[in-house]
């Protein structure tokens, strides 16, 4: 870190979302996205963290292709991951951004290795300046391991 970079800045630098001591991290880029969620998913009260991720109006994918739609089905859809109780990895391939929208092509790993694939996620940035899912199919990307 420079003598002119602050700490915030060097964490911008490295691609990890923002985070407030003891509150979950917000991605102010559509890079930070993946991260951001992870951390949410890898920490203590993962259902409400993770919750917080999708816009108002968000969909999930899932496995078996049915659309989770709102927020009580995505939760609802989301449960069986986090039931695994095992931490996630995420590798972002690709992030593309326009304006305020985002695709974004991540490569994502459950602990242990047999379970993970390829999502394909369309993102937006709130008013706020927080990026949220729009589309969530952590499948999109072809290949599920389970």
């Amino acid at each position: 870190m420079s003598g002119h970079e602050s700490e915030n800045e060097s964490e911008r630098a490295k691609g990890q979302p923002h985070a407030s001591e003891g509150t979950p991290p917000e991605a102010r880029s559509a890079e930070e996205l993946p991260a951001a969620f992870a951390a949410r998913f890898n920490g203590p009260d993962r259902a409400a963290a993770v919750a917080g991720k999708y816009a108002e109006e968000a969909a999930f994918v899932t496995p078996e292709g049915r659309v989770a739609r709102g927020a009580d089905e995505i939760a609802e859809a989301n449960a069986a991951f986090l039931a695994l109780r095992r931490p996630i990895e995420v590798r972002p391939r690709s992030v593309t951004v326009v304006g305020d929208t985002a695709l974004l092509i991540v490569d994502w790993e459950l602990a242990g290795g047999d379970v993970g694939g390829t999502a394909t996620d369309v993102a937006r940035r709130g008013a706020d300046g927080v990026w949220r899912y729009v589309i969530d199919n952590p499948m999109g990307g072809g290949g599920f391991r389970r």
